[in-house]
């Protein structure tokens, strides 16, 4: 187990634990639940190495810490229910999946996601990204926001405030609004419906943010607020930087040959002129939301995945206070 230690190697309190994989892989007992290649394949985003054995040690005792977290935040409402003297019917257990573009998050809430349908009880597991949360982008360029496009002032962040806080006040019906990274744009008349899950999980670029500070000096409501368990997922920037730019030749070569996608124009410049443009993107959009909005919020997280050079994850910190 490592832990955070002065210049005279005293150990320094602090709000988390770190465990290195292998401390963390002993900690899972043998539950059956379990992937296997077929499902990961298809769970597993662009360039993501996530194996069998991943789920086995990073993945499978996180289930069971979720799963403790559940457990407890179950006693906890039916204590205040019979205290208060009330009959409500549990609200959803909200997870946040928070990281960089090109970190992995996508996959990491996948996963999360088919692993929490097999526990014990088959519960259900509703996934919703806060890309469609996004202002249009007719609505970004009027504010001149469409080149910081994923930078928090982007999102209608009431929206997103109003979705989530329905989803926990245990509205039976709540929608969302669908992203299409196709057209680069949301997609007109499209919803997602989400029907009383048991768990719901929330993924995105700034699900972490703190409250704002309003007129007055006061702040409002933060999306963070309605988190019972939030995962932040970690790397250096110059990994995050080489993953996204090795997704962003490998969408050019595939998914951006559909004549329907935004980035068709991409698949006509020779592949340094593209380095070029994905190099771009990082440096004015994608490296600065990360430093600048994205990374400061990694320490509101209950538990950090931190990614080594390879996407593989070395340790775990766990939120301990």
């Amino acid at each position: 187990m490592a832990r955070v230690h002065d210049h005279e190697g005293v150990p320094v309190p602090g709000p988390y634990v770190t465990l290195d994989r292998r401390a963390w892989a002993d900690l899972a007992d043998a539950t059956e639940i379990d992937l296997d290649e077929e499902t990961l394949a298809r769970l597993r985003g662009i360039g993501d190495p996530t194996s069998v054995r991943d789920i086995a040690e990073v993945y499978r005792p996180l289930t069971q810490l979720l799963h403790l977290h559940m457990a407890n935040t179950g006693r906890l409402f039916a204590q205040s229910n019979d205290f208060l003297g009330l009959n409500e019917r549990r609200t959803p257990f909200v997870i946040a999946v928070a990281g960089s573009v090109a970190v992995g998050k996508s996959t990491v809430s996948r996963l999360l996601q088919e692993l929490l349908r097999r526990a014990p009880g088959s519960p259900r597991v509703d996934l919703v990204t806060t890309d469609g949360f996004l202002y249009p982008n007719s609505e970004l360029e009027q504010r001149g926001l469409l080149e910081n496009k994923g930078f928090p002032e982007s999102y209608n962040r009431r929206a997103l405030l109003e979705f989530v806080m329905a989803v926990k006040s245990g509205e039976p019906r709540v929608t969302a609004p669908v992203y299409s990274h196709m057209i680069y744009d949301i997609a007109e008349g499209e919803h997602v419906v989400v029907e009383s899950p048991d768990i719901l999980i929330l993924e995105g670029l700034n699900v972490l943010q703190p409250a704002r500070t309003v007129a007055d000096g006061g702040t409002g409501l933060a999306v963070s607020d309605f988190f019972d368990f939030s995962v932040f997922v970690d790397a250096d920037e110059d990994h995050i930087k080489a993953w996204f730019m090795e997704r962003f030749m490998e969408l050019r070569r595939t998914a951006f040959t559909d004549e329907r996608s935004f980035f068709k124009r991409f698949t006509e410049l020779s592949d340094e002129e593209a380095v070029a443009v994905g190099e771009q993107v990082w440096e004015e959009t994608n490296g600065p939301n990360l430093r600048e909005n994205i990374a400061p919020t990694r320490g509101r997280a209950t538990a950090i995945l931190l990614k080594d050079h390879t996407h593989a994850i070395d340790s775990i910190m766990i939120r301990k206070v």
